[in-house]
């Protein structure tokens, strides 16, 4: 825009004026694509005190269908152990079903926020895994991928844990057909028992938190440290696709933020909850601040400047901010700060209070008053 104006206008400042202009349009900020870091650092999960203490659940869907009938996956994930079931997934079983299972167990439910599967990256980072070994199992059995896919991956090696899974819960390594043998039974009897448990869950913890420390090192430096206010405005980002879907926006050139909404909770350290409209009544309303732009405490003004023929404008004084008397050799004159239609409160002047009402300014004049001069060129 700078480079634009110049070309026609210039006043002492105007690089610098354009620039604070575009921070606070309303337009550029719906428009424009954001070049930081992502926001928001990165926030390990709690070292559980013990097994199966607090869980974590996905669904992968859309596999080759079995010999058995299955064609998704159920992942069971806590830190020291992942479980694979093998069901035939329906929506149903997701919303109803789900929701009214875990009422009667007593069990409360944390949905991950809208449009960010980070929010759970144990999971997902698991589910990774799991679909490598799939493909790999695929390709070697077809479709027997369901019984071997369980033993491959709970007797694998865990860089969190250092050790499988399988060891890590029941203390013992799993069996194999080629190591039969290697792997007895193991007799302990009393107090032995829980001194083992309590032993092995303190190795594992502190495998976890040497991991979380190592991860959390490497994260941060390509992101932001950032947090907003109870009752702050944000803009809310949306992606082209989920646009269409979910936020009524059509087409490529849509804009990349809508809003502005006001926060009405803070969920956690990186999560919000905004105030939207009926309109997305059908959204859920939690979103990590990564998708949230601060909206500026200044706004643009948007209404038009009528520019005359002769390039003048009318100004007239919308209210007053304060007043003040200066003291001279021969009287008192009284003072008033003024702030003029099309200005900002920080762009108000002093005036004498039996001059504030003045005549139309020139386009000319009101600038150089306010700005410094300004040249007109090529007009």
């Amino acid at each position: 825009m700078y480079y634009d104006m110049k070309e026609r206008f210039w006043w002492y400042g105007m690089k610098r004026a354009v620039a604070e202009y575009v921070a606070i349009c309303d337009t550029c900020q719906h428009v424009k694509a954001e070049h930081q870091r992502p926001a928001g650092l990165l926030q390990p999960l709690k070292v559980p005190e013990w097994k199966w203490e607090e869980i974590t659940m996905d669904f992968i869907v859309g596999l080759p269908r079995t010999q058995k009938g299955y064609n998704s996956i159920w992942n069971c994930l806590s830190a020291w152990r992942t479980q694979e079931n093998y069901i035939d997934r329906g929506s149903q079983f997701t919303s109803r079903f789900w929701e009214q299972l875990h009422d009667s167990l007593d069990t409360k439910l944390r949905f991950s926020t809208a449009y960010h599967p980070q929010t759970d990256g144990l999971t997902e980072r698991t589910n990774q895994i799991l679909e490598d070994m799939l493909r790999a199992c695929a390709i070697q059995y077809g479709t027997s991928w369901d019984k071997c896919l369980p033993y491959a991956y709970n007797n694998s090696n865990q860089a969190s844990l250092k050790k499988p899974p399988f060891e890590a819960l029941y203390v013992k390594r799993c069996r194999t057909p080629l190591f039969w043998n290697q792997t007895g039974e193991k007799q302990v009897f009393g107090p032995d028992i829980i001194q083992d448990a309590e032993q092995q869950l303190r190795i594992v913890q502190e495998n976890l938190r040497v991991a979380q420390s190592r991860q959390r090192s490497y994260a941060d430096v390509r992101r932001r440290d950032l947090s907003f206010k109870v009752d702050d405005h944000v803009y809310l980002k949306v992606s082209p696709m989920r646009g269409i879907r979910r936020f009524n926006m059509k087409g490529k050139l849509a804009p990349r933020y809508i809003g502005p909404f006001k926060i009405l909770e803070k969920k956690g350290e990186v999560a919000y909850r905004l105030e939207l409209p009926p309109s997305l009544s059908g959204v859920h309303d939690v979103f990590h601040l990564k998708k949230c732009l601060r909206v500026p405490e200044e706004q643009a003004p948007l209404e038009g400047l009528e520019v005359q023929e002769d390039l003048t404008y009318t100004e007239h004084p919308e209210k007053i901010l304060d007043t003040s008397e200066r003291n001279t050799r021969n009287k008192r004159i009284k003072m008033c700060r003024v702030q003029w239609s099309h200005h900002t409160e920080a762009e108000a002047i002093w005036k004498r209070e039996d001059k504030s009402s003045i005549p139309p300014l020139s386009l000319l004049t009101s600038l150089s008053e306010s700005r410094g001069e300004i040249l007109v060129k090529g007009i």
